[in-house]
């Protein structure tokens, strides 16, 4: 695994060294949010009897920044060497397919780490939103960085523009993330879409994440883990699978 242990280090200069983009940016806009949803619905919105809502908002917040930049690490990271070609200097390498999975998706978790930290340290001034259990926060913060690094890798190798790769993130992880309950509680919404609600792994997520804060969830965090559990093991296996094929990145 030393290959891999280079390539890790690769991929995260490769975010560190534009720090301000990559890891400032997200914080500055995470706080943007906080600012204008908690300035404007604090005393309209009431979710946990003893949380107000800024503090309820400031979980989601950070969670929503941890996926949506594990994502974009890897995605990025794989559409550009594809493009610009200097992907082959990988496959001439004897890199494994599961040293490549180790390398990509653990960058993506530690800039998915760096950002959630900033975003949870800037927004956490305002309106500290307690530790219940740091546990619960650190497994479905590495499981679900783990997952969208994985995602992001598979999307990097379906991906052959630019183009495609703002698609899949639009039209996919930007819906799922923003209809996970980041600003809102699924329990406020009518049956049907709490239904559906319930079939987003993005909720699951967050839901857990939240837990660990207050100690109050929407459902229980056993079954939020086992479903973020069992998501990151399949799409690490499509991941895995894809990349033994060689898909897309050998002719």
């Amino acid at each position: 695994m030393n290959g891999a242990g280079t390539l890790f280090y690769k991929e995260v200069l490769r975010f560190w060294k534009v720090g301000a983009q990559t890891v400032g940016a997200p914080v500055l806009t995470a706080l943007m949010y906080l600012l204008v949803f908690g300035h404007t619905l604090e005393d309209h919105v009431k979710v946990y009897d003893s949380v107000g809502y800024t503090q309820f908002l400031i979980p989601g917040l950070v969670m929503m920044s941890v996926l949506q930049n594990a994502f974009e690490n890897s995605s990025s990271s794989l559409i550009q060497s594809k493009i610009t070609g200097n992907l082959v200097f990988l496959l001439l390498t004897p890199l494994s397919p599961l040293a490549w999975f180790a390398a990509y998706v653990g960058a993506a978790v530690v800039r998915g780490l760096a950002v959630g930290s900033g975003v949870l340290a800037v927004t956490a001034w305002f309106a500290p939103p307690g530790l219940h259990n740091v546990l619960w926060v650190l497994a479905f913060t590495v499981l679900g960085a783990g997952l969208m690094g994985a995602l992001g890798l598979i999307a990097g190798l379906w991906a052959e523009k630019f183009d495609q790769m703002a698609a899949f993130q639009n039209f996919i992880i930007m819906p799922m993330t923003f209809l996970s309950g980041v600003f809102y509680s699924v329990h406020s919404l009518p049956s049907f879409w709490q239904g559906v609600s319930h079939l987003n792994p993005f909720f699951y997520m967050i839901d857990g994440f939240r837990r660990g804060f207050f100690g109050v969830s929407d459902v229980s965090p056993w079954i939020s883990l086992a479903i973020v559990a069992g998501a990151f093991v399949v799409t690490a296996g499509v991941a895995l699978s894809l990349l033994k094929r060689g898909y897309k990145i050998r002719s």
